[in-house]
């Protein structure tokens, strides 16, 4: 079974949502940062997973195998995990918490961590010959 198409369809999402995280940043709009960049790097993470075969219907399932098939096994650093939560955490913040915003800092890690783990999931993607 080739996957390389949907895997790198999925990359580019991933791409495209950072891409919109450093505009939104540019433009001050740091609760929505933290939304793009969330979804950027759960996007690399669902590209991953994909070329094992797994695909999950929601996004405790889907991180939970990421860290269950690639952090625990040492193929990605455990820093992902937190990464992870931390973007899974802002962006409901962002997103759904009236009271509160994320700050500039936030926002530029939130951008560093979505823009690490996606680097680390192609560099390994192309080592694996997944597309």
């Amino acid at each position: 079974m080739n996957n390389a198409p949907e895997i790198f369809t999925i990359i580019e999402k991933a791409e495209s949502k950072l891409l919109t995280a450093h505009i939104n940043f540019e433009n001050g709009r740091y609760d929505d940062v933290a939304s793009r960049a969330y979804y950027a790097a759960y996007h690399a993470i669902s590209a991953v997973l994909i070329q094992k075969g797994m695909v999950f219907s929601s996004h405790a399932q889907t991180i939970g195998a990421f860290n269950r098939e690639f952090i625990k096994t040492g193929i990605f650093p455990r820093e992902f995990t937190n990464m992870i939560q931390r973007l899974f955490e802002d962006r409901q913040t962002g997103d759904y918490d009236s009271a509160s915003s994320l700050d500039r800092e936030t926002a530029q890690e939130n951008i560093r961590s979505a823009e690490t783990i996606i680097v680390a999931i192609k560099e390994y993607l192309k080592s694996q010959g997944a597309f």
